[in-house]
């Protein structure tokens, strides 16, 4: 399994707001009925409410490369642009 940290940074809420359009506009849950998407939650760290959290769960690699390669890519970035957002990301995968 994978696990992506998504780190979204905005200023005057644009991040919440990305969310919130996020999944409103039904691209959350597209992403989640993505085979091989195994969770993709939204969170607000304690200590900087200009951040939104993103992890996003896979069940291996394959799964997130066609993930990479949807449509659905696209809408994000568009929407991270328009909310005008800093990205930093961090990867983990289960050891076996």
């Amino acid at each position: 399994m994978l696990v992506i940290n998504i780190y979204y940074t905005g200023k005057n809420g644009s991040a919440k707001k990305f969310a919130e359009e996020m999944t409103n506009g039904g691209v959350v849950d597209l992403v989640r009925k993505e085979e091989g998407n195994l969770g993709y939650n939204y969170f607000i760290p304690y200590e900087d409410s200009e951040t939104i959290l993103l992890i996003d769960k896979w069940t291996d690699q394959q799964a997130l490369d066609r993930h990479h390669k949807t449509d659905m890519m696209k809408t994000i970035a568009d929407l991270s642009k328009k909310y005008n957002l800093s990205m930093r990301v961090e990867q983990y995968t289960n050891l076996k």
